[in-house]
C-alpha cells in the first residue's frame, strides 16, 4: 500500500487533483474533516468526545486524531492500493505521529504539495467564490488562510524533505497539465510496488 499525502495551499487544486488520482490508481481519499463527521454520525464513544471537543470550539488533540486514522487504516480493505490525505498533517507534530502509525502497519507515506503563486491563488478563489457561497472565498480571509499556510503548514514540508519522501508539483498551470507531472512521480512509485524513489526534487516542476 501506497500513501499520498496531498499539500498545498489552498486554491492549489488539491480536490481537482484528488479526482484525478482516485481515478488512475483507484485509492482512497481520505478527508480528515469527513472522518471526523463520520465518526460523529455513527455516535460511537469516541464520536461523543469529538463532538463536545468540536462543539466547545477547540482544535481535536493529536492523539485522538491519529487513533481515529488507526481504526480507518485498519478498518481498510486489503485490496485497497492505498489512500490520499486531504488535511492531514498540518503540523509537524502530527506527521511525527503519522510516521509511527505508518510504520508500525509496515506502510510509508510519500508528500505531494502543490505549488501555486499567491496571486494565482487568490484570483483562483475570488473568482470561486462568485458562484460558491463559501464564507471563506473573501480576499480578506484568503489571505488569512495564506498565512497560516506558511507560518505552520509548511513546517510540514520540510519535515517530509528531510526523509526525502517529498516532490512538488507546479499547480500554476491547467489541470491536465498538473497530473501529468503528478503521474511521473507516481506511475514509477506503482510500478515499483510503492518503493518511492530517493532524493525527491525539493523545487517545483516548471
Amino acid at each position: 500500500m501506497f500513501n499520498i499525502i496531498l499539500g498545498g495551499p489552498p486554491g492549489s487544486g488539491k480536490g481537482t487533483i484528488s479526482d484525478s488520482i482516485v481515478k488512475k490508481y483507484h485509492l482512497e481519499h481520505l478527508s480528515t474533516g469527513d472522518l471526523l463527521r463520520s465518526e460523529i454520525k455513527a455516535g460511537t464513544e469516541l464520536g461523543k468526545e469529538l463532538e463536545s471537543i468540536i462543539a466547545a470550539g477547540q482544535l481535536v488533540p493529536d492523539h485522538k486524531m491519529i487513533h481515529l486514522l488507526e481504526h480507518y487504516f485498519d478498518d481498510l480493505d486489503p485490496k485497497c492500493p492505498g489512500v490520499i490525505l486531504d488535511g492531514y498533517p498540518r503540523t509537524v507534530e502530527q506527521a511525527e505521529a503519522l510516521t509511527l502509525m505508518m510504520k508500525r502497519r509496515k506502510m510509508k507515506a510519500v508528500m505531494i504539495e502543490l505549488y501555486a503563486d499567491e496571486d494565482v491563488i487568490i484570483e483562483r478563489l475570488l473568482n470561486r467564490g462568485k458562484t460558491s457561497g463559501r464564507a471563506d472565498d473573501n480576499y480578506p480571509t484568503i489571505k488569512k488562510r495564506m498565512r497560516v499556510y506558511h507560518e505552520v503548514t509548511m513546517a510540514v514540508s520540510e519535515y517530509y524533505i528531510k526523509r526525502h519522501e517529498y516532490f512538488m508539483v507546479n499547480s500554476n498551470i491547467n489541470p491536465d497539465c498538473t497530473f501529468a507531472q503528478m503521474q511521473h512521480i507516481l506511475d514509477p512509485i506503482v510500478a515499483n510496488a510503492g518503493k518511492v524513489p530517493a532524493p525527491a526534487p525539493a523545487n517545483p516542476v516548471k
